[in-house]
């Protein structure tokens, strides 16, 4: 997909680029487009107009009632000021983010911005913040933000209420790729068909688990590619029968699927990659190693908006490849955060940071806008990043660990927003609607998983994300 409309688009521009919607819509036989968003509790939500309408509405939006922003992924609606069943605002498409289905029979879809009924962004709108954090990297650092969402999933049969895997192949193994093979052929045509291009693929770890990657992106490309990624993969995965699951535990004794979040910082010509210095340790320049300073410094928050359902505390345990501890180091797959190896020859190109502590029940552009804001912070107050980990964290004593901060992540959804109610430049960085509104969905959601059992949390979350 297209890079995403600039504040310099002028009203003849994005007429053209609407005008040619329609006709691409037409030409394909579409009977309808739909205007698609992520919430705050990352469901993929949204509603579709029909041809008739189409070009009016790409230019106007369609209605959507404030409170839906205050909706659970169990559609519960949180007690929240001005969020309820009187107001309006309009979900107006971005137009250089319009595909055609290739899952959904004479279907299109665009991702959208949620605005205010006089065109002003609306404030509890994720992507509107990850719009405001990419701007104020630009122009208070000269820095712009590329980034890969590289989510595992699990492939699963459905019968009655129950989900089960639909293997028990090994990791990596063949077997698990030939199992999985008419959905990932054409999973990958699809996402091809959408502008996107592949990286890897294989079967990884857990039972029917598996593991797809897409080229990075600047910044918001990269949110709406990975909200593209999970329509396109559950659609086609539907049509063969299979359910694909981004849930970060979908069972309790199987691998969990993380979302790891690969980013770095180049300048705004995308000419020089600002996180590189040829002569720094893991060739890290001193502004990455303080923008990852401002990560691990933030994490117990920040991880509410990265890890943000009950089921990603079941996946951020010691041990398990999750990176359940406040650490850094080059290729340690254990800690929070992961240096990872450039390529030979393509350092200055290559060189990125990965955030392990990351899984697609978050919101994509509400946990990248919380990583710039706090990478942002880091630079701003020149952070000192610890001394690397090149072990499994969890094998440091715990003098070893208190010694470089290296402590336990959250354990629970609870604690971590317990953690983001105390973080002022996380929560101002949300400003003050969506921090609200994002808080009392969560918490909503921590009250109704407590007062239900495990059984009802995996399907909910197997189903749902």
């Amino acid at each position: 997909m297209a890079t995403a409309v600039t504040d310099s688009a002028t009203s003849v521009d994005l007429d053209v680029k609407r005008k040619e919607i329609v006709a691409k819509a037409e030409a394909a036989g579409l009977r309808l487009v739909r205007f698609l968003y992520c919430d705050n509790d990352g469901v993929i939500r949204g509603k579709s107009s029909g041809m008739s309408g189409l070009k009016d509405r790409l230019e106007s939006g369609i209605g959507l009632t404030l409170a839906m922003q205050a909706f659970t992924m169990l559609d519960h609606l949180a007690s929240v000021d001005g969020m309820g069943p009187v107001g309006e605002i309009r979900l107006v498409p971005d137009p250089t983010t319009f595909a055609i289905a290739p899952y959904a029979p004479h279907t299109g879809t665009v991702l959208v911005d949620m605005q205010t009924l006089d065109g002003q962004p609306y404030a509890a709108d994720g992507r509107a913040f990850l719009k405001r954090m990419i701007e104020r990297a630009a122009d208070d650092h000269d820095l712009s933000l590329v980034a890969a969402f590289e989510p595992e999933w699990s492939l699963a049969v459905k019968t009655g209420d129950d989900f089960s895997p639909i293997d028990d192949s090994g990791c990596f193994t063949s077997t698990g790729m030939n199992i999985a093979a008419p959905v990932i052929d054409e999973i990958v045509e699809a996402l091809e068909s959408q502008g996107m291009t592949v990286e890897e693929y294989y079967a990884e770890l857990g039972w029917g688990q598996q593991e797809l990657s897409i080229r990075h992106a600047p910044a918001l490309q990269a949110a709406d590619n990975h909200i593209m990624y999970r329509e396109t993969v559950r659609g086609v995965a539907l049509r063969h029968g299979r359910y694909a699951s981004f849930a970060p535990k979908p069972w309790g004794d199987q691998a969990g699927n993380g979302c790891h979040l690969h980013f770095s910082a180049w300048t705004e010509d995308q000419g020089v990659n600002r996180f590189y210095d040829a002569d720094g340790q893991y060739y890290l320049s001193s502004l990455a190693r303080q923008f990852m300073a401002g990560i691990l410094d933030h994490l117990p928050a920040l991880v509410a908006l990265t890890c943000a359902s009950v089921n990603s505390y079941r996946r951020l345990q010691p041990q398990m490849w999750a990176s359940a501890f406040r650490a850094w180091g080059p290729d340690n797959r254990e800690g929070a955060l992961r240096v990872a190896s450039p390529f030979k020859g393509h350092e200055a190109e290559t060189t990125n940071i990965e955030l392990k502590s990351s899984d697609s029940s978050a919101n994509p552009y509400i946990s990248l806008g919380g990583v710039i804001a706090a990478g942002l912070d880091g630079i701003e107050r020149e952070l000192t990043l610890p001394p690397p980990v090149t072990v499994d964290p969890y094998n440091l004593s715990d003098d070893e660990r208190q010694a470089i901060g290296a402590d336990r992540l959250p354990q629970s959804l609870k604690e971590a927003i317990a953690n983001l109610k105390r973080d002022a430049i996380l929560t101002s960085a949300l400003g003050e609607r969506l921090a609200t509104s994002y808080i009392a969905v969560k918490e909503l959601d921590i009250d109704a998983f407590a007062n239900a059992d495990d059984a009802f949390e995996f399907r909910q979350h197997i189903y749902k994300y």
